[in-house]
C-alpha cells in the first residue's frame, strides 16, 4: 500500500469545505466545526511525531504518562454538553472510564493478545485510545440523558435506565452494521495491508467486544456514582 505524501492529503479536504459551504449557506453556525478540524490536524500530527518518539524508547513510563494524558482528556470531554458545573462531575467521569477502561485493557493486552513487554506502545496506546474514547462517548450520551431525564421526573431508576439504554444505542448500532454495512477502521487497516481476512476479522471481534464492554461499564458506573450530584442539582 502507497504512502500518502501531504499534497495528496490535502484533497480530503475538498468535502470538508464543501460540507462547511452548505452549513453556512443555510445559515448555521461554522465555527465549531472549523474549531475541531484545525484542531483535529494539530493534535493528530503532534500525536503522530510524539508517537515516533516514544515507540523509539524502551521504558514504560512514557506509556503510562500517555494514558494518564487520555483518561484525563476523555474525562473532560465527555462533559462538555453538560449545562452543570463539569467540576463535579469530572472525577466520576475520570473514575468510570479509568475502571472500565484499564480493565478492559488489561484483559485484551494480556489476556487475548499476550504482548510483552506490557508495556508495548505499538500496542498499548492504539487499543487504550479505542477503548477511552468509546467510554468517553458512552458517559457524554449517559450524563446528558440522565440529567435531563432527572430534572424532568426526579425519578434515579427511570432515568438511569433510560440514558443507560440511550448511551448503549450508538454501540448496539455498530455491532449490528459491523460487516453488513461497514467494515471498521482495524479490519480495513489489516485488510488493507495484507493481512488475510480470517485472521483480520479476529482482532475486529476482539475490538467490536471490548468496546461494547467498556462502554456498558463505563456508563453504568458513571450513572451509580451520579445519584447524589442529581439530587443535590435537582431544581
Amino acid at each position: 500500500m502507497n504512502s500518502i505524501n501531504l499534497i495528496d492529503l490535502t484533497l480530503g479536504l475538498i468535502p470538508v469545505a464543501l460540507t462547511l459551504g452548505i452549513m453556512i449557506y443555510w445559515s448555521l453556525s461554522v465555527r465549531g466545526a472549523i474549531i475541531a478540524v484545525f484542531r483535529m490536524l494539530i493534535q493528530l500530527l503532534l500525536i503522530g511525531y510524539a508517537l515516533n518518539f516514544i515507540f523509539g524508547i524502551d521504558s514504560s513510563w512514557p506509556v503510562v504518562l500517555i494514558l494518564c494524558l487520555m483518561l484525563l482528556a476523555a474525562s473532560w470531554i465527555s462533559l462538555g454538553s453538560l449545562n452543570l458545573k463539569v467540576e463535579q462531575l469530572f472525577l466520576l467521569s475520570l473514575l468510570a472510564i479509568s475502571m472500565s477502561g484499564l480493565f478492559t485493557l488489561l484483559i485484551t493486552t494480556q489476556g487475548i493478545l499476550h504482548i510483552s513487554p506490557w508495556y508495548s506502545p505499538q500496542v498499548i496506546i492504539p487499543i487504550a485510545g479505542m477503548i477511552f474514547s468509546n467510554s468517553m462517548n458512552t458517559i457524554s450520551l449517559a450524563a446528558e440523558r440522565f440529567f435531563s431525564e432527572y430534572g424532568h421526573c426526579g425519578d434515579y431508576t427511570r432515568s438511569r435506565n433510560i440514558a443507560f439504554q440511550t448511551a448503549m444505542i450508538p454501540v448496539t448500532n455498530s455491532l449490528l452494521a459491523v460487516g453488513l454495512v461497514s467494515l471498521p477502521g482495524m479490519m480495513t487497516g489489516q485488510i488493507l495491508s495484507g493481512v488475510s481476512p480470517l485472521i483480520a476479522v479476529r482482532y475486529q471481534i476482539m475490538v467490536m467486544l471490548m468496546i461494547f464492554g467498556s462502554a456498558g461499564l463505563s456508563a453504568a458506573i458513571f450513572l451509580y456514582m451520579s445519584r447524589n450530584i442529581a439530587q443535590n442539582n435537582k431544581p
